[in-house]
């Protein structure tokens, strides 16, 4: 036993010493363009933090109006004063976002939408993941009602803005884990069977069949969608887990950090002549595979047609 222990032990050792070689190998691609974008308008969600918050302060060095939408408007705040020192870019600005409540969603789009004559660029990075089983305000799963249905009512609510303001760009985040996931129309809600883990999965399998068939639907209006895996990123995410956060605390070293983690995103916000892959999906600043479930075109539509018809909206 003890020599078992003692070869764990030189193994984790060897791990940690050579971990920033193996983090600098996992660290993925760079958002390489230089593209400056002053003026533009973008809305993010969940940027008070990880991901979120590095988007946010790299699009606000590029001169952008950063609205950043989260529901702790307190943290929210402190992060915007960060990024405003950081890039001596005033027009950070923080609104309260509840994305598990419809009436919070509307009306941040509302106040929004009174504010700012433009939007061009709508990243719905916010999320939730492996969470106890609970519900939305609305009655939804909180995976799902979170993650799919709170960011499709927002985007929703904000196209007509993107629409008006062209060539503008919708970027979801997803995950390597919608492999593992499933849309389960006879059980959306987890209430005949729910495990953390899948729940999460299916979510965003979701992100990626309404990011493909939105792309599709907005062919010829000068909006674009594009849906990314960031990569295993040491961030706030895994706060629902014990487990989760003692092994995101044991692997550290070899996970990107929330920098790395953004360049995907920034990529899919920035990069010139992406028109063409709208609808695709992305990890490490390069298109790559989906799981044959997320290339499925009748369940994107179904998904589509139950998600507006669980929200009370008609999306043609």
């Amino acid at each position: 036993m003890l020599v078992i222990l003692g070869l764990f032990s030189a193994f984790l050792s060897i791990l940690y010493l050579t971990a920033p070689s193996i983090r600098k190998f996992f660290a993925g691609g760079v958002c390489t363009t230089s593209v400056q974008i002053p003026g533009k308008v973008v809305v993010i969600t969940g940027a008070n933090t990880g991901i979120g918050k590095e988007t946010a302060r790299e699009l606000a060095r590029r001169g952008a109006r950063v609205y950043i939408a989260c529901r702790d408007v307190l943290k929210g705040e402190s992060a915007a004063s960060d990024i405003r020192a950081d890039t001596k870019n005033s027009q950070v600005f923080v609104r309260k976002l509840d994305l598990s409540d419809t009436k919070s969603i509307r009306a941040f789009a509302e106040r929004f939408l009174a504010e700012e004559k433009k939007l061009h660029i709508l990243i719905n990075n916010a999320g939730v993941m492996v969470c106890p089983y609970s519900k939305t305000t609305d009655g939804f799963e909180t995976h799902f009602g979170v993650n799919h249905l709170g960011h499709f009512l927002l985007t929703y609510l904000l196209l007509g803005r993107l629409k008006e303001s062209a060539p503008s760009r919708v970027v979801n985040l997803s995950s390597v884990a919608h492999f593992g996931g499933k849309i389960r129309f006879h059980d959306l809600q987890g209430e005949k069977c729910y495990y953390r883990v899948f729940a999460y999965c299916h979510s965003k399998l979701a992100n990626i069949l309404f990011t493909r068939e939105l792309a599709k639907r907005l062919q010829g209006t000068g909006v674009t969608a594009y849906v990314v895996h960031p990569g295993i990123v040491m961030s706030e995410i895994v706060r629902h887990s014990i487990l989760l956060c003692l092994l995101w605390r044991l692997f550290s070293p070899f996970f990107k950090s929330t920098r790395q983690g953004a360049q995907t995103s920034l990529h899919c916000a920035l990069a010139e002549g992406l028109e063409p892959l709208s609808g695709k999906y992305f990890r490490d600043c390069k298109r790559t595979w989906v799981s044959p479930r997320a290339r499925n075109k009748k369940t994107a539509e179904r998904l589509w047609n139950v998600s507006c018809e669980l929200l009370g909206i008609q999306w043609d």
